[in-house]
Parts: structure tokens; C-alpha cells; sequence
């Protein structure tokens, strides 16, 4: 049986039987989003990969036990797993999370691109920097909103169920985060391509 070709509760089921090569294909398929919301939160590679970690142990654990219920829903329970983590370390610590990129890593080296000429990719890549550099600039609810819809494709009524806000709540910050996006671009007069 080729474990690639199955879906994520598939995959739950024959690691349950003992199959552990079904759960490595579940991390392998879902790693990056998982630790690119933890990234984006904590903003230290190897504190992010210790909370990584973390959420594994806990998904595994809770697995085991017979716990998980969210039909079909891997990626949204694991990644509500990490934000809660980042959550608790920040509650624990007394910081507030910062998502911006740093110099050792960024969230568009990560997302997937088709082959483009190098004109094309020079421009997209200047491209999302004038538009990562405008995120930053965002108020941090605002920004938080914007990565998780963005970034880790979370709906609204994830992100509101995430943060603990109503929908009408994230809508409204991901509505004030493009106005401020826009505002931004026509003051600093920033062409977008």
C-alpha cells in the first residue's frame, strides 16, 4: 500500500494499527505549514523547533489515546496545537509574539513557485518583499489575522476559533489590515508587480 496516495485520516488509522511509516508520511506532508505558524510566532529557529517538537509529542500522545475526533481535519488541529504552545511559552515568558521574517528565515522561501524565467523571479521576489515589509508594518492582530489566512490557509472561522475571537472579529482585522495595506502603498507610493 503506497501511503502517499491516502488522506490524512487514512494515515491516522494505519498508525493507530502499528504502521509507523503512515505517520511519518502525515509529518512529512504537514511539517512545513506546522513550523512555519510556530516560526512566525516565536521568531527563534531553535526555540521554534523545540515547540515543534512539542506539538508532535502532544499529537502523538493524543493519537495514542484514542483522543482525536476532528474528522479529517489534521492540519487545522495540529496547527491550533502549535498556536496554543506559542500561546502558553508567551504566557509563560510574558512576551508578545512579533511575525516578521528575519535574516535566517523568511515565509516565501517556503512557498512553492512554478519555473519562471529570471526577470520573473527577480520581480516576484521584489514583489513580496515590498509586500512582507508592508505586513510587518501592520498592527500585530492585524498581522496575525493576515499570516494565518495567508500563510497557513486557515479559514475565518478557524483563525476566529484560533485566537479566540468571533469571526465578525478576524474579518474585521483582515479588513483593516488591507486598508492599512493599501494606505501604505499609495503614501510610500509603492508599485506592486
Amino acid at each position: 500500500m503506497q501511503v502517499t496516495l491516502l488522506n490524512d485520516q487514512q494515515l491516522i488509522g494505519l498508525y493507530l494499527d502499528g504502521n509507523e511509516r503512515a505517520f511519518e508520511e502525515l509529518l512529512n506532508r504537514h511539517q512545513q505549514k506546522i513550523y512555519t505558524s510556530i516560526y512566525l510566532f516565536v521568531k527563534d529557529q531553535s526555540l521554534a523547533e523545540d515547540i515543534f517538537q512539542e506539538v508532535f509529542i502532544k499529537i502523538i500522545d493524543t493519537l495514542r489515546k484514542g483522543k482525536y475526533n476532528h474528522e479529517g481535519k489534521f492540519l487545522q488541529w495540529a496547527l491550533r496545537i502549535a498556536y496554543n504552545m506559542c500561546v502558553d511559552y508567551f504566557r509563560r515568558t510574558k512576551r508578545r509574539p512579533k511575525v516578521s521574517p528575519t535574516e535566517t528565515f523568511d515565509i516565501f522561501d517556503i512557498l512553492q513557485v512554478s519555473d519562471d524565467n529570471a526577470e520573473q523571479r527577480i520581480m516576484r521576489s521584489q514583489t513580496h518583499d515590498k509586500v512582507r515589509a508592508l505586513v510587518d508594518m501592520l498592527p500585530p492582530e492585524q498581522r496575525e489575522v493576515v499570516i494565518l489566512r495567508h500563510y497557513a490557509d486557515m479559514s475565518f472561522k478557524e483563525i476566529a476559533k484560533l485566537t479566540r475571537v468571533s469571526i465578525n472579529t478576524a474579518l474585521g482585522r483582515m479588513r483593516y489590515a488591507l486598508i492599512n495595506i493599501r494606505k501604505m502603498v499609495e503614501e510610500k507610493d509603492v508599485v506592486l508587480q
